[in-house]
């Protein structure tokens, strides 16, 4: 499936995730969804990532609080997750464009500041296909 990698400091990309496996490895470890849209996706990351101390990444509006460590969004079909349409792609792209420094917690609110994302060093690398030797 096709969906919209989000890391800490770095600007969105598109990744192609296919499998549990994948998923887990894309955030690093097990996962959870959020639903905080309107629009059928999902903001899925580590279920840990706040025990595993991963860096602050984005806030999520609607008492959400924010994301900790990497995420990915992705679309939701009647009983499981999905791609991303183009203007989807496109839509959270812009949304999550911006990398945030968190400044303080008010309960589930969050206080961050909005900085320019880093560069990313290079194209997502080709997945591996088949065991490992």
């Amino acid at each position: 499936m096709r969906v919209l990698m989000v890391e800490p400091g770095m600007a969105p990309y598109e990744k192609e995730i296919n499998g549990l496996a994948e998923m887990q490895a894309a955030v690093g470890g097990s996962i959870t969804a959020s639903y905080p849209f309107k629009e059928p996706v999902a903001l899925v990351s580590n279920d840990e990532s706040i025990w595993l101390k991963m860096p602050f990444n984005r806030s999520v509006e609607g008492g959400y609080g924010g994301i900790f460590g990497p995420f990915f969004v992705c679309g939701l079909s009647e009983d499981s997750f999905c791609s991303l349409t183009p203007e989807q792609i496109a839509r959270y792209q812009a949304k999550y464009h911006q990398a945030e420094i968190l400044l303080a917690v008010h309960g589930s609110e969050v206080e961050t500041l909005k900085v320019e994302p880093r560069p990313r060093r290079g194209p997502e690398p080709p997945q591996q296909k088949g065991p490992r030797r």
